[in-house]
């Protein structure tokens, strides 16, 4: 297929006011300006000025893991009977024929990152997606993409009312801290058996298998965190185990901007298109992506589907705009940025040669309330 007379956001370097785009078996093959080069026997698309945009990412949702209207029936998100399921695969639970799928490529959502809530300090293994699909075994870019643990009210509150740890933020951490110390033990034991063969291996723990890329930093930890306090406890964790880590929602990230920076502490800025549902979130404000940007932290945002249903995000991004945030520095929010903190650059978040073609097209601003993508690709096929 060959798109020209378009302009091009590629969001890898400045846009092309006029320019084609050549895509050969779901790749981008070649990008750049008018005048296009031959493509006999390709289907050719004129979009007569239009604008092209990476598909957009929304790298911290819990997509098909909460089915759409559905309670308890397609609630799969929380295994709240064990505070500690590192082991536990997203993919195991998510449902691709759930309808927010469709609702989110119509608005040109064309990657995701979903999984397991915040119920659990230490939750389970998320993954990347495409939005198209039926099967989730083709849709994945990334699985396991990071690792989920959650801090603040949401663990302490779901198992106080089971009478069980933990019941505070200490407990929260404590818990964290264990498994991750039982892990570089089983990682020390299993190292000393493959060098001296008269030392057994450990016995097979599956939990902390799951934990083992998280302490060779080969899988980051997503962490769950709305309070500065919070904040600062995923900080001290990372610095204790040498995680490659990110922060999520980071509600009260804007009163903390320099210490983020300082660290070099990335933010999937969310929600921040809805109420303050909860005292750990009464700092909520969504000048929060601007204040964070021009501080220095790296950014994304994100929607927290179903928080926010996720056809909102291209919303979110123009309310970031609406309170300070860059227009520019908006749209990278929601395409290469995420892709850069979340390492799936190499396959989305811009328009570059090799990558995937995930792309919409727009007559107006994507950013304008009322704007709805003309055309919407993923891998090369045309979704809308």
């Amino acid at each position: 297929m060959l798109i020209q007379n378009a302009k091009i956001y590629t969001m890898a370097g400045d846009p092309i006011d006029s320019g084609y785009l050549l895509v050969k078996d779901g790749k981008i093959q070649q990008i750049g300006p008018m005048p296009a080069p031959s493509a006999e026997g390709e289907e050719v698309l004129d979009l007569k000025g239009a604008q092209v945009y990476p598909g957009f990412i929304d790298v911290h949702t819990h997509l098909g893991m909460w089915e759409d209207g559905l309670t308890f029936e397609g609630d799969d998100g929380n295994e709240d009977t064990d505070p500690v399921t590192p082991h536990l695969r997203g993919i195991d639970a998510v449902n691709p024929l759930d309808r927010c799928f469709e609702e989110a490529y119509a608005a040109g959502i064309t990657t995701v990152v979903t999984g397991p809530g915040s119920a659990n300090p230490i939750g389970g293994q998320l993954a990347a997606l495409k939005t198209a699909g039926r099967r989730i075994d083709k849709m994945i870019i990334r699985a396991p993409i990071a690792m989920k643990m959650a801090l603040g009210e949401n663990p302490k509150s779901i198992y106080h009312g089971k009478g069980q740890a933990p019941s505070t933020r200490m407990a929260t951490a404590a818990l964290i801290r264990e498994e991750l110390y039982k892990t570089r033990r089983y990682l020390e034991e299993l190292e000393l058996s493959k060098k001296d063969e008269e030392i057994d291996p450990p016995e097979y723990d599956m939990k902390c298998e799951a934990l083992l890329p998280v302490l060779n930093r080969q899988l980051p930890v997503h962490f769950h965190a709305h309070r500065a306090d919070d904040i600062f406890t995923a900080m001290r964790l990372g610095k204790e185990f040498d995680l490659d880590y990110v922060i999520i929602h980071g509600t009260e990230g804007h009163l903390i901007a320099d210490e983020l920076a300082e660290e070099d502490v990335p933010v999937l800025s969310g929600p921040i298109l809805c109420d303050r549902a909860k005292p750990e979130m009464k700092n909520l404000t969504p000048a929060s992506p601007g204040i964070l940007f021009r501080n220095g932290v790296r950014i994304a945002i994100v929607t927290d589907h179903p928080v926010i249903p996720i056809q909102y995000l291209p919303v979110c991004a123009a309310l970031a705009v609406r309170e300070g945030l860059e227009r520019e520095q908006a749209l990278r929010a929601i395409t290469i940025y995420p892709a850069q903190i979340c390492h799936i650059e190499d396959r989305v978040g811009s328009l570059e040669p090799g990558k995937d073609a995930d792309f919409v097209v727009f007559s107006t601003d994507p950013l304008q309330i009322s704007a709805k993508p003309d055309m919407v690709f993923v891998s090369g096929r045309r979704m809308v």
